[in-house]
């Protein structure tokens, strides 16, 4: 008798166990929260072209370190892939002076050395002992992606072009994937009504995004994208004269020109704004017994090696 009372009693527990398990069972399922955009800022067409326009305008000259980064189908790339990554100087000012020095880490060897003022460009290339002069108007490639570097390609990305008054501008919204945006689009007046630039604020922080501009007949020229704005002043980083409505500048500019099979990716390490650039930081001479080579002659003209002085 007393077995079977014990019998019972196991069976009776067990049920009892099994029986609350299945009614306290916790359920291992999370709720996944759906994907949301960030939100949406707010901007009247006069607001973004007051912000626009105060860096247009407030940016004078610009003397920044970068980093240059090699990129698929670049002009760029056979010059910057050899050494793997090239720091350069920069130095651009006002109203189409420009000047960059790309060298080797480490080393310090000079890879490049580019010059404009907005109707000749100069560039030095060491490696190949020449030194190429052409206008800036000049379209016709070389066949050697080498000698296609053109430092007035810069200037549009650096130094923004103000919107006047008079200019029609268009204002609307657009949406994707990517994120929400505001874009202006600047008119062109004359005979026919064209596109002359395209300029796109991100909602997220209505900063400048993007930048397009177009030559006659709808030609994209540049194309540029602008990312990772900071704050102008840092511990690493001085204003020399404070632009006047400008209180950030994008890190990470990315330039695109799609008829010269350009691009070029800027990482911005060390920037000083509206310093005074002496006329002869902009000067750059042929050296001695390096190739002159002109540039968008009809037959390219090359000369032989300049002379040492003596």
């Amino acid at each position: 008798m007393m077995r079977r009372a014990l019998g019972w009693m196991a069976m009776t527990t067990v049920a009892a166990i099994s029986c609350g398990c299945g009614a306290t069972r916790v359920s291992t399922k999370k709720n996944i929260l759906a994907a949301t955009r960030p939100v949406a800022l707010d901007a009247t067409r006069e607001e973004l072209l007051e912000k626009y326009n105060a860096v247009a305008r407030g940016v004078k000259s610009i003397n920044a370190t970068v980093e240059l980064k090699p990129t698929a189908g670049s002009q760029y790339s056979g010059v910057i892939e050899e050494y793997h990554e090239v720091k350069a100087f920069l130095l651009a000012a006002r109203p189409a002076e420009i000047r960059m020095i790309g060298q080797a880490p480490v080393i310090g060897k000079t890879i490049f050395d580019m010059t404009s003022d907005g109707q000749t460009f100069r560039v030095l290339i060491p490696s190949k002992n020449k030194f190429l002069v052409g206008p800036v108007t000049v379209e016709r490639a070389s066949s050697k992606p080498i000698e296609n570097l053109r430092p007035q390609h810069l200037l549009d990305a650096l130094l923004w072009p103000d919107v006047r008054k008079e200019e029609a501008v268009l204002f609307e919204e657009f949406n994707d994937e990517g994120g929400r945006y505001y874009v202006l689009t600047v008119l062109r007046g004359g005979y026919q009504t064209e596109i002359l630039r395209k300029i796109w604020f991100d909602r997220a922080d209505l900063q400048v995004a993007r930048k397009q501009s177009y030559g006659p007949k709808g030609v994209l020229v540049s194309d540029s994208h602008f990312s990772d704005w900071q704050p102008l002043m840092g511990d690493q980083e001085h204003v020399a004269a404070t632009p006047s409505g400008v209180t950030s500048f994008p890190r990470e500019i990315r330039i695109d020109r799609p008829h010269d099979d350009y691009r070029l990716e800027l990482a911005i390490t060390k920037l000083l704004l509206n310093q005074e650039i002496p006329a002869d930081r902009f000067t750059l001479e042929q050296p001695a017994g390096t190739e002159l080579v002109n540039v968008g002659d009809a037959q390219e003209v090359k000369q032989p090696p300049k002379e040492p002085k003596r």
